[in-house]
């Protein structure tokens, strides 16, 4: 059997630089999700107005981020606005912006989606006992729509550290790039080094994801 190239992880640096590599990913999905979520829950508070017009503008802002890829996104905005615009943005920067444009639009969608699913009668129950129509939203509305959130909320993280993938291709050296880089480089020396290299990025994003996603699955079993 020939060999599958373990010794390349533990050649020199190589296993230390995947861990840094996989921070960086983990760091733009943080600072990504922090934004989003923020401004996400504004502006999902926001639809619930009776505005059309801003109904319509969030409408076409979200069916372009979903039908948009974010690599399309991210090469726009890269690439092309750089070169437009002739600012100066790293990639970082860049990629922080496309996904947290990205975010912005699936969280106030989710915080939209959650206090539209609060019963009506709720609502109309909580006036007639004389609450103001503030104390409704802050004591009736809000606990229920938050608790509906989170695990929606905590999934969206799940898929954004795993897209941040993408950003090796505006140059950035997350922890993809970074296997890529060491199968190259033993290329001769560990032909079959790919298997091992990426299984072990499988596992790094699996430790990771894992224990998110089943927070999120047990949050909304418990809230159900």
């Amino acid at each position: 059997m020939a060999s599958l190239g373990l010794e390349v992880l533990f050649k020199g640096k190589n296993f230390l630089r995947l861990l840094t590599g996989l921070w960086v990913a983990v760091r733009i999905s943080l600072i990504s999700v922090a934004i989003s979520i923020v401004l996400g829950v504004f502006l999902g508070m926001l639809l619930g107005s009776r505005s059309r017009l801003l109904r319509g503008a969030f409408r076409l802002y979200l069916e372009t981020v979903r039908i948009m890829p974010q690599m399309v996104l991210l090469f726009v905005v890269y690439f092309g606005t750089t070169r437009v615009f002739g600012w100066n943005l790293n990639a970082e920067a860049a990629a922080i912006f496309v996904f947290s444009f990205w975010g912005t639009a699936e969280m106030a969608d989710l915080v939209r989606g959650a206090l539209q699913s609060i019963p009506l009668i709720q609502r109309e129950s909580a006036q007639a006992l004389g609450m103001k129509p503030l104390q409704v939203y802050t004591l009736v509305i809000l606990p229920q729509a938050v608790r509906r959130l989170i695990p929606l909320s905590i999934n969206l993280i799940t898929r954004m550290i795993k897209t941040t993938s993408l950003v090796m291709m505006i140059g950035i050296v997350e922890v993809l790039k970074v296997a890529q880089q060491i199968i190259e480089a033993n290329r001769k020396t560990a032909p079959n080094a790919a298997f091992v290299v990426f299984a072990v990025v499988f596992l790094m994003y699996f430790l990771i994801c894992w224990p998110i996603g089943s927070l999120a699955g047990y949050l909304e079993k418990r809230w159900s």
